[in-house]
């Protein structure tokens, strides 16, 4: 649950401070942040 929170907190922190960022960037960036958390839920054996 923890990793889906820093999840979260990274996809709002990026659209509220990239607000003028395209939709498609939108995904990208949800999808490489969730591939990061992947990694670090690995990472931290949660």
């Amino acid at each position: 649950m923890n990793i889906f929170v820093i999840w979260l907190v990274m996809v709002i922190a990026w659209n509220f401070g990239y607000p003028e960022a395209s939709p498609l960037a939108d995904v990208v960036v949800a999808v490489v942040l969730s591939i990061f958390n992947l990694v670090l839920k690995k990472y931290l054996k949660i």
